[in-house]
This record gives structure tokens, sequence and C-alpha cells, in this order.
């Protein structure tokens, strides 16, 4: 099983916004589309029909993720995931695969800094054996210790495989630990890897007690479905879990950056890499914020496509890049935050790719961008996009990931809206704001002669899909 650790931006409304945005469509996930029951135990149900095929995605989301870790666990809420899989009383260790398998369906669950997610995909007739399943782990997962002895072993492996072996996830997360002094985000999903090596099934135990609980758990089903019907196997297979008291979720306020942070990571690599972050704002009240939209478009302007301002600029002109990209990751419980990151050309050092990616940056900051190049980059997102984000699970995911960091998915009209609103000024003005040396954090890759030692080979279990 994976993390979800990396750069991939968790439920951005891309697809949908940029479809929106480009074309003047009708938003695809209005919020006159889905259903929403909540049982008396405090579980939500949010269910929307799609009825071009006869099947149902489901995704059973908990409230919970490594952010709600504590020093020396870091990792718990990942390893829990995997024991998850481990077996009930009812349902032996590798029999729920087997159980989706065997109805032709499709399996898979995730481990975020926000959340913890477990998908399903069956042909509609067969929802209720994901009621089933994902019942009676919520109730009775055995958390056996000879389980645990042999699953933590898979996980350090697969830290070894997904940090340790490729240097820029080793990157980003020193990056990340030097970004946050003090917020939970400066660890990585996965956990260092002296808690993994310290961790016992207790931890696991108490971790699952504390947060695995109805109150904290959200059901999104999108597909084939009368909403009704789901409502009624969500009433009969989890109404009889008793709710816990969870714990109170006390301000994670991250201090002030006072100057720029540079750390430099020396690992076996063929070329440089760079990755430099800032501190922006977060999405919090859709109606009221204009910034987080603002500097969604001003990602999308730098890195959204091949006609990108780095891409033309640092690849192809200047040629001191093979790939250079922008990101921002706005929503979430914690802080947001604006990379900025690429890969060096061949005979071109970390410095000079990093002057490249601040003159870009300074450009826009100095000239603003054109309300023509914003039209531009939503039409290329869409041609880019719509192929590949037109899908059941994306929508699922994208309704679980807005709520679970407090954002209604019923402002996504909203939020479509704004960002049609969204002007040139407004993305030079976030530009200026955000953008100083005194917020930023960069790291360099510096690399070292490679080995001749075979690639680790992935560990076994369940990869989990983007």
């Amino acid at each position: 099983m994976m993390t979800e650790g990396r750069l991939v931006i968790i439920a951005r409304h891309l697809f949908c916004a940029l479809l929106a945005l480009a074309l003047g469509a009708v938003p695809c996930l209005a919020a006159t589309d889905t259903f929403e029951h909540k049982l008396g135990n405090g579980l939500r149900v949010i269910v929307k029909p799609d009825r071009r095929s006869p099947v149902a995605v489901s995704i059973l989301w908990y409230n919970v993720g490594s952010m709600d870790e504590v020093n020396g666990v870091t990792g718990v809420a990942h390893v829990l995931e995997h024991m998850m899989f481990k077996g009930t009383p009812a349902v032996p260790d590798g029999e729920y695969a087997k159980h989706i398998l065997g109805a032709g369906g499709r399996l898979n669950a995730f481990t975020n800094k926000e959340f913890t997610g477990y998908f399903q995909a069956l042909h509609k007739s067969q929802l209720e054996l994901a009621f089933r399943l994902e019942a009676d782990r919520m109730a009775n997962v055995a958390l056996a210790e000879e389980e645990f002895a042999k699953e933590i072993k898979v996980i350090m492996e697969e830290r070894r495989w997904v940090y340790d072996d490729q240097p820029r996830m080793m990157v980003y997360e020193q990056l990340m630990a030097a970004l946050f002094t003090a917020h939970p985000y400066r660890h990585p999903v996965i956990g260092w890897m002296s808690d993994l090596q310290s961790m016992r099934v207790s931890d696991v135990r108490a971790f699952f007690e504390r947060w695995y609980a109805p109150n904290n758990a959200l059901w999104v089903v999108v597909g084939d479905v009368e909403p009704s019907e789901v409502f009624a196997l969500a009433e009969k297979y989890f109404g009889g879990i008793k709710p816990k008291s969870l714990p109170q979720r006390k301000p994670q306020d991250e201090p002030r950056q006072l100057g720029t942070r540079r750390i430099t990571v020396k690992a076996p690599a063929e070329l440089p890499y760079v990755m430099m972050a800032y501190r922006v704002s977060a999405l919090r009240d859709p109606e009221r914020d204009w910034e987080p939209y603002a500097l969604d478009m001003l990602a999308a302007v730098l890195g959204g496509n091949e006609a990108a301002r780095l891409n033309s600029t640092l690849v192809r002109r200047d040629q001191v890049a093979n790939s250079a990209n922008a990101s921002y990751d706005g929503i979430g419980r914690g802080p947001a935050t604006f990379f900025l990151y690429g890969v060096s050309a061949q005979g071109k050092s970390a410095e000079l790719l990093e002057q490249g990616l601040r003159a870009e940056m300074a450009k826009i900051m100095k000239e603003g961008v054109t309300e023509e190049e914003l039209a531009r980059v939503r039409a290329q997102a869409v041609a880019q996009q719509v192929f590949e984000r037109d899908s059941m699970y994306f929508q699922a995911r994208m309704i679980g990931a807005l709520e679970v960091a407090g954002v209604s998915h019923s402002t996504l009209d909203l939020q479509l809206q704004k960002l049609r609103q969204v002007t040139a000024a407004q993305v030079q003005e976030v530009a200026r704001k955000y953008f100083s040396d005194d917020v930023l954090t960069v790291a360099h890759l510096e690399p070292q002669p490679i080995s001749d030692r075979a690639a680790r080979p992935a560990p076994p279990g369940i990869l989990h899909g983007r």
C-alpha cells in the first residue's frame, strides 16, 4: 500500500472547474445532483447518481490522517490503513480483497495528511457487499500482533522504495521538514523510519480506538444507484455501530517564517533537482475568499500545460531544465503551499534552474499576465484533462476530499463562479504578496554517483491509484 505524500493535488476541482471556465458549461458536479443523509450515530452518507454505466463507486472516508499523529508514532495512520486489510473474526486475513475481486470489483486505499480512504468499484448490484465489509472492519478489525509484525516490515520496505530510493522524494521529504517547524505537515505521511522501527501494535490499536468511528467517517457513493437504497444499506450495516467521543483537535499554528531557508540533499541521481516552497493562503471560505482562486490560476499559467511559462521558457527556449512545473496545494485543514520545481538539463546546475524559476515569477510580479493568457490556459487545460478526469472515481474523490477538509462540496458551483471571475490583476497581486525571499524554503538535489545496485522492487500489497 502507498501513501499520498506527493505533489498530487487531491480533489482540486481541476477537471470540472477548468471545463466550466473554458467552455461556459454547466458545472459537472452541481450541488443539486447529490443527496445526503446522516445516521443517528453520526455517519454521513453522500450519494451522487450517475447513470452512464451500471457501476457504483464508493469511498469510505475517515477524517483522520498523518497530521493527527503525535511525535514518536509518525506513520501510524498509514500503518492502520494496511492493518485494516488483515481481517476480522468474520472475514479472515486476505478475504476482504477476495470478496471484492470475486464480485468483479476493484479496491484501493489511500492515506493522506488529512484523511484515510477505502475505495471499492463494483457492479451496482454488488454495492451491499462493500457496505457489509466496511462496517465489519469499522467495528471488528482484528489488529493481531503476528500480522502487525509481518506488515510493519512491508511498510518499512515501502518507505525505502518510495523515499530512500527516490531522490526527488527525498528532496520533498526534507523540504517539508524544513518548511514547517511546528506543524505536523513536516512529517512524511509514511512516517520516519525510526518511528516505524519502534512502533507496536498497541500504538495502532490506540489510533484506531481514537479515530475510527461512524461519527468521524463519511461514505460517498457515485454511480447508477438510488439514494434511498444507499441510505437504507448504510442504516442496515452501520446503524448499530456506536459513536465515540472524539479527541479535541487543538490549533497547530505554524510560526511566522523570518527568512529564506535552504537545504541541500545529496543522493544518487543523474541530474540536479530544485524544489521551492512558499506558504500561501488556503481556501477556507469559498464565498469570501479570492486569493486561492487567483493562486490556482497562477499555478496554471506557470505550469498547467506544455505551453505554460515555465515549460516554454526554461525547457524549450533557455534549455536550462528538462522539466519545470508549479502547483498549488490549497485545500486542507492545515497551511497551504505553493511549489515551483524542476529537473535541470544535462550540464546545467541547480542554481541556474532556481534563477530561472525565480525570474519567471518575478516577471509576473512586475508585468502581470494578460486576460488572453488566462483564457488560453483554461482552454488548454481542458484539452489535457477532459478524458482523464471524467470518471465516477474522480467525482467521489472530489466530494470526499472537500468535505473532510471542511469545505462543503455544495459550494463547488460557487467555486467555479469565483474561478471565472479571477482577473489578471488578481494573479499579479497574489504573486506580489506571497513570493518574497523571506518566506521561501528551497531545496537542491546535489547528484551523487549512482551505484550498480539493482533497483529495489516494489513491495507487495495493494498499490493505490492516483
